[in-house]
């Protein structure tokens, strides 16, 4: 099923915003691998029906805006910070941080919160450790409501090293050309050398480089707002590196997996919320996946690039969830 919202309303021609500002009701750190410590927290309803926010990047980290995507009467609403982003520690670390070990941390704060089923809330890297997480792990998932499609494919990561440029030629260009002209055949390789590298003057200018880059095409219309909140530098840190170690890597899954494992997702109900003009990660793979899951629901925001905080997306995205509120765990 698709339809198409113009971003002024939602699917209901119903204007919908950002429930008000809600502090959590706990928080805590869990203990996985050695040494990562994840921040996790909880707010709304402790009596309410579980959902799960995972953030993108990879690295990019939760902040408190992502509790508002959630009505606080209806919602339990669980929040945390992957390895090496945000509150986690250490921040920025690489170390023992795969998608496998991501997925297997979604699981264990599920367990450690004795909660039996949840929805599951993620947008661009974060709809891809969600479905990595509903294709391995089905019978816990409530839903999904996932926003900016990533697939994790080759042909995704080379669109955001190099292919983003025909959209935004200024932000490549300041992209590509911090590196010295010899190695700009190559801007992932040399990117993540740089991002591992110990020197803080080395690492720190490349990360603000890279998030400048992303944040510059995240939006349809420019947001001075929006890409200053990328530039933070334990942000910008745990942005850039942890996602060029996860591109470098594949994502840690054979090309082309998580699309290949949608029938898996047979019996969980969707929906996919997707900006026309998502310059990050184009519309094409929302629809690729829509087409492999006969439950989801595709959103198409006609006037709407990348972010979930875009008017139209944000809309839609409420309306997802409000209307998962049929939905009861059984």
């Amino acid at each position: 099923m698709e339809t198409a919202t113009d971003g002024r309303h939602g699917t209901s021609m119903t204007r919908r915003t950002l429930f008000p500002e809600i502090e959590p009701y706990e928080t805590g750190r869990l203990a996985v691998d050695d040494p990562h410590h994840l921040y996790w927290e909880q707010s709304g309803n402790p009596k309410g029906v579980p959902v799960v926010f995972l953030h993108g990047g990879p690295g990019a980290g939760a902040v408190p805006a992502h509790r508002r995507f959630f009505d606080p009467r209806h919602y339990r609403i669980v929040i945390f910070d992957q390895r090496g982003a945000g509150r986690s520690t250490p921040v920025g670390d690489l170390s023992k941080n795969t998608t496998g070990h991501l997925v297997a941390d979604i699981e264990a704060l599920r367990k450690h919160l004795d909660i039996d089923r949840w929805f599951v809330f993620g947008g661009s890297w974060g709809s891809s450790l969600a479905l990595a997480y509903a294709e391995t792990h089905p019978q816990h998932c409530l839903g999904l409501a996932l926003r900016g499609i990533f697939l994790c494919r080759r042909d995704e990561i080379e669109w955001f090293m190099t292919g983003m440029r025909r959209l935004f030629p200024e932000a490549w260009s300041a992209f590509a050309n911090h590196l010295p002209e010899d190695e700009r055949d190559d801007l992932l390789t040399n990117y993540h050398r740089r991002l591992i590298d110990p020197d803080p003057a080395v690492h720190l200018t490349a990360a603000r480089v890279w998030s400048l880059y992303e944040g510059s095409c995240s939006t349809l219309r420019p947001n001075p707002e929006a890409v200053s909140s990328f530039l933070e530098p334990a942000t910008a840190l745990g942005l850039a590196r942890i996602e060029a170690h996860y591109f470098v890597n594949d994502c840690f899954m054979a090309d082309g997996a998580l699309l290949e494992n949608a029938d898996r997702l047979a019996d969980i109900p969707g929906v996919i919320v997707q900006g026309r003009y998502d310059a990050v990660c184009p519309i094409v793979s929302a629809v690729e996946l829509s087409a492999t899951w006969p439950r989801a629901n595709l959103r198409i925001v006609t006037d709407a690039g990348h972010s979930a905080m875009e008017p139209g997306i944000r809309s839609e995205l409420i309306a997802a969830m409000e209307g998962f509120k049929a939905v009861r765990p059984g």
